[in-house]
């Protein structure tokens, strides 16, 4: 629970969350550097949020959705709804 307290994270959530199909880390819409970004997608596997995986160079993430819902009902909707909240309207 703790790993979905930082906005950053939250917001790399929501963006899987939303997404029709899993995003490579790169192309994430996120206001830290590089290499802070790294440890805000690890924080999130180690904390089973995600699950990273190499599509050629790309590293692609997914978010573990089924596991979450099921173990926590309703705490991605949760969060999804307070990352609009701090980000206004998803694009």
């Amino acid at each position: 629970m703790e790993a979905l307290v930082d906005p950053v994270r939250r917001s790399i959530a929501a963006q899987l969350y939303r997404a029709p199909e899993d995003i490579s880390c790169g192309k994430f819409d996120l206001p830290v550097a590089r290499s802070t970004a790294t440890h805000h997608f690890n924080v999130l596997r180690e904390a089973g949020i995600i699950r990273q995986y190499y599509v050629g160079t790309s590293r692609m993430n997914t978010l573990r959705r089924d596991d979450l819902d099921t173990r926590f009902p309703g705490l991605l909707d949760a969060c999804v709804r307070e990352d609009t909240a701090d980000t206004g309207p998803a694009a």
